[in-house]
């Protein structure tokens, strides 16, 4: 099994909403490194699924995607 998986544009991964009001070292490399660890979990902060306290993976994505800001 590997350790991470690529990131392309329209995954949560580089969403402004992928653990948004959490934001840490971890959640800025993303961005950067454009991969993440296949076990990272993290709650979406889009106003749609907000109150759903939806968990979701980097290599998930939805229509609701807007890109990250670039560190």
């Amino acid at each position: 099994m590997r350790g991470t998986e690529p990131l392309h544009p329209g995954q949560c991964g580089l969403c402004a909403h992928f653990g948004e009001g959490h934001p840490n070292a971890t959640l800025a490399s993303l961005v950067q490194k454009k991969e993440a660890l296949v076990n990272l979990l993290c709650e979406c902060g889009h106003m749609k699924h907000a109150a759903l306290h939806l968990k979701v993976t980097p290599i998930s994505g939805c229509d609701g995607f807007e890109p990250a800001a670039q560190a």
